[in-house]
């Protein structure tokens, strides 16, 4: 696999300035310049929402700093979560005085460093509470929700809460409105090729020739099931029969988010998009915002996930609320 780089060392760093220089509203700042901030973060009388970990997924998870969404974001490694003293920095860039909610997806180095920070910060006088997003329901059975993955349905709890935050709300508030984001998310993705991290020789997984995975993680996790490639017709009736086999039984309005993991292209994307809007409505869901294109990558690698975010009436205003946001381009219904 040929990438455009430098030494693969800086490669997140260089990835980080060049985020900055191409897009308004982006600065780095912390010790090591690994927290991804606003120039305003920390916003007068609001509560701040962020989040972090690993590089390799943009515009998850940096990409999503900005009004109306992420206050601050902790940036890792390559496919390895921020340490705790870089997440203690992103919350206090986050703090205006009225706390700071932590928005997570469901991996225990991130669970881990954002806890330890909440410790230390707590000591200077800043509130925090945290919601864990796990979102993937081929990474565990109904029953078994608390260890689910976080994938691209994340971003619903990021949009919720962020607009809920610049409505003025207090931390406990902003915090539920996420955490029922996230309840009422399920995302299924499918892999047709694997991916290489900088500096490596080969791939840290594979995905056969000729055939898909459907349900491999962002990192590679194992998924649930290896088949031969079928029509994209077919790959979105594999997906949407398991995102319906897990529905969220009060729901029937939805919105329906189709994600690039990196290298699939939004040609291929709308041939997927018009297969399962086809296939839910069928299944009797009121499709009423549409989201298709890069929201959460696992850098070259091909394929594609659908997320499903069951709506209520609190939950739809909030999607359609202003975002200042390069990466979340619809400002109003989609």
């Amino acid at each position: 696999m040929k990438k455009l780089i430098n030494d693969p060392a800086a490669y997140v760093d260089e990835a980080l300035d060049g985020l900055c220089s191409a897009f308004r509203g982006y600065q780095r700042t912390g010790t090591t310049g690994r927290v991804i901030a606003r120039p305003l973060s920390a916003v007068p009388g609001q509560v701040g929402v962020v989040s972090g970990g690993g590089f390799g997924h943009l515009p998850l998870f940096a990409g999503y700093v900005g009004g109306g969404m992420l206050n601050a974001c902790a940036v890792g490694n390559v496919f390895a979560g921020p340490p705790a003293d870089v997440c203690a920095e992103t919350i206090r860039a986050a703090d205006s005085g009225a706390g700071v909610l932590c928005v997570l997806g469901n991996y225990g180095g991130d669970r881990m460093s954002f806890a330890m920070a909440s410790d230390e910060v707590d000591d200077d006088g800043i509130s925090t509470e945290t919601v864990i997003v796990g979102d993937d329901v081929a990474s565990a059975a109904p029953g078994e929700r608390a260890k689910r993955r976080g994938v691209a349905g994340i971003v619903f709890s990021y949009k919720a809460a962020g607009a809920m935050a610049a409505r003025g709300a207090p931390l406990d508030r902003v915090a539920a409105v996420a955490a029922r984001a996230a309840e009422r998310t399920r995302t299924i993705g499918v892999a047709l090729s694997p991916c290489l991290i900088p500096g490596a020789a080969a791939p840290g997984f594979t995905v056969p020739d000729g055939t898909i995975e459907i349900g491999m993680g962002i990192h590679g996790e194992p998924g649930v099931e290896q088949r031969a490639l079928p029509t994209a017709d077919a790959v979105a009736e594999a997906m949407t029969t398991r995102l319906l086999d897990d529905a969220v039984k009060d729901g029937r309005r939805v919105a329906l988010l189709v994600n690039s993991l990196g290298a699939t292209p939004l040609e291929e994307l709308l041939i997927v998009q018009r297969s399962a809007r086809r296939q839910l409505a069928a299944a009797g869901l009121d499709i009423a915002r549409t989201y298709t294109g890069h929201y959460a990558t696992s850098m070259e690698m091909a394929g594609c996930s659908l997320s499903l975010l069951y709506l209520d009436e609190e939950l739809e205003a909030l999607l359609d609320a202003p975002a200042d946001c390069p990466f979340w381009p619809c400002p109003g219904p989609c």
